[in-house]
């Protein structure tokens, strides 16, 4: 029975997700959108005699503020991510809030990626051992390394994330 429950809760959580996801993302912006030109339509161009002899119809209107903001909007998008600070700023809030990069995720990473370079770190090592290779801060830097990445194989975290309370 509890089973079952926390199936119905895991799909209902995942619906108000999608939900959420499809809302914001999509029926949002076209209302949104919709909106906008209506309402500058309406307000605006209906109200001053010069802009209204341009547009006498509302349709001719979103057809050239569509022409006109689809790439402006691309090329506002593009500045924002290769040319302002703020989306590297946004970038840095989402990895500081996200528990998973100082955590392994599930599955791959921690089943199969991270115990392959347990076993290949210590490979390399012996071998670098037998040849004479490794300094004592090499050594330790290796042991460090090592011991990092068997908490993270046992569930813990690594580093210093911002919030903690989610872990």
């Amino acid at each position: 029975m509890k089973l079952r429950q926390l199936a119905s809760l895991r799909w209902i959580s995942r619906a108000w997700y999608y939900f959420r996801l499809g809302y914001s993302t999509y029926l949002t912006f076209l209302l949104g959108y919709l909106s906008t030109l209506i309402t500058v339509y309406y307000l605006a161009i209906k109200n001053i005699p010069y802009l209204l002899d341009l547009f006498p119809r509302f349709v001719p209107f979103a057809i050239l503020a569509t022409i006109i903001g689809a790439p402006l909007s691309v090329v506002i998008g593009w500045f924002h991510i290769k040319r302002s600070i703020l989306f590297s700023s946004e970038q840095d809030i989402s990895v500081e809030a996200n528990p998973y990069q100082y955590k392994l995720t599930p599955g791959m990473a921690k089943e199969v990626n991270t115990p392959y370079l347990i076993i290949t770190m210590r490979i390399l090592r012996r071998l670098a051992e037998e040849r004479g290779a490794l300094s004592e801060s090499e050594k330790a830097e290796i042991d460090n390394l090592e011991k990092k990445l068997t908490i993270l194989m046992e569930g813990g975290f690594v580093g210093a994330p911002k919030r903690t309370t989610d872990f």
